[in-house]
């Protein structure tokens, strides 16, 4: 007699997983590198929110973060 309960698949392999979280870190680590650089009081500005790091570095990493979930979720692991 054959066992007809359904089977639980999920829509991605263990890899495609492991790809996702690396991407979505990524992209928390661009967002955790844009935050800072303001001032206390808003009497006085900040030349701080125009560095490298928040104009350039950080929204490159999001822009990479993204481009690797896009892949996560577009690899297929059934083709070696």
């Amino acid at each position: 007699m054959k066992d007809n309960s359904p089977k639980h698949e999920f829509l991605f392999d263990k890899i495609n997983y492991k790809i996702l979280l690396i991407g979505i870190g990524v992209i928390a680590l661009g967002f955790i590198l844009m935050s800072g650089g303001g001032s206390d009081d808003p009497n006085v500005f900040s030349e701080a929110i125009f560095d490298f790091r928040r104009i350039r570095l950080a929204p490159t990493t999001v822009l990479i973060g993204f481009g690797i979930t896009v892949y996560a979720i577009l690899k297929n692991p059934k083709k070696a």
